[in-house]
Parts: structure tokens; C-alpha cells; sequence
């Protein structure tokens, strides 16, 4: 058998493998590996910082997008939640409202976006919290972004406390505060 028709069987035999593997998968991959990496030579508080910066400018990106599809100028209040949990579920996960008030927006989560990457993996929590922490504290002046649970540190699902008054609950919550850049 010539080298070419032996190729044609060759790639004929490794497109119809079971192998999976596509982009999504190779990027949860990717990520999984990269903050474990980090995690482990820099440390989870450094890697959290590293994330920080990405979750910041992925969460003005989508901000800026919101407001460009919305036509307006800054979220509301009632848009403010209605992004954070659209953006979710456009990317894969089921973040759904589990109350709100006056002071504090309080989301749960049953499907991370990173899917089974994401466990063991805490630093990946902070692209959540510096997104919604950019799309509420932009758009609402004030925000802060307390992770009470999340499936990365085992949880069957995530809890998520988005303060948007600098209360007194709030400022006993731990978590990252964010503010508007134009307030």
C-alpha cells in the first residue's frame, strides 16, 4: 500500500473515532490546566489576582455589548440582573435568581460555564466575580461580589451574593468591591 492511500485510510479511520474533543472542551482543557499550573507555582491568592485582570476586561467587554444591544447609556437596576444571568446561559451555565432586594442581588448556579473543569479549580471564581462585579458596579455606582458557594470548592451548585448598597451586611460579606469608573 502506497503511503497515500494508506494516509486516506489513516484519516479516514481517525475522523470516525470516538475520540471527544472539540473547541470547547480543548479550551475548558486549556483553562483547567493554566490556572492549575498557576496555582501551583505562584500560589491560589496570585492566580486569583492574574484572573482579576482577565474577568475585569472580559466583564467591560460585555458590559460595553449589553449597552450596545440595549441602546443605552447604563444598565438598570432590573437590566443589571437580567445580563448576569443572560450572559450565563449564553456561555453554558444556569445562573437563575434566587432573590433580590434593595441592597443585594443573590444568584445560584447549577451548571458552571467551565463544566467539569472548574472543579478543584477556585481561581476560575474570580472570572465570575470580577464580570458581574464590572456589569453591576459599573452600571449601579457600587457592587461587591461575595462567593458563598461554588462547585470549583465542591458545592453541588453556587451562591452568589452581588451587593449593589454598601451596607453594613455588605461590608461584613467576604468578597471584592467594585465601582464605577465614570459615576
Amino acid at each position: 500500500m502506497s503511503w497515500k492511500a494508506e494516509r486516506s485510510a489513516a484519516d479516514t479511520l481517525v475522523e470516525g473515532s470516538s475520540v471527544t474533543l472539540d473547541r470547547d472542551r480543548f479550551l475548558r482543557s486549556l483553562m483547567r490546566e493554566l490556572t492549575g499550573t498557576l496555582e501551583s507555582v505562584v500560589g491560589l491568592p496570585e492566580t486569583q489576582s492574574f484572573i482579576s485582570v482577565v474577568g475585569g476586561r472580559i466583564g467591560d467587554e460585555i458590559d460595553e455589548g449589553y449597552r450596545g444591544a440595549l441602546k443605552v447609556s447604563r444598565l438598570s437596576r432590573a437590566q443589571v440582573t437580567a445580563v448576569l444571568t443572560d450572559l450565563t446561559r449564553r456561555i453554558g451555565g444556569q445562573f437563575y435568581v434566587i432573590s433580590e432586594d434593595d441592597q443585594k442581588i443573590v444568584l445560584g448556579n447549577r451548571v458552571c460555564p467551565f463544566g467539569e473543569a472548574v472543579v478543584g479549580r477556585p481561581s476560575l471564581c474570580m472570572m465570575t466575580s470580577n464580570v458581574f462585579g464590572k456589569i453591576a458596579g459599573e452600571n449601579l455606582g457600587y457592587a461587591k461580589v461575595a462567593i458563598e458557594e461554588a462547585i470549583a470548592t465542591g458545592h453541588a451548585g453556587c451562591r452568589v451574593v452581588i451587593y449593589v448598597e454598601p451596607t453594613a451586611e455588605a461590608e461584613t460579606a467576604t468578597g471584592r468591591e467594585y465601582f464605577s469608573d465614570t459615576l
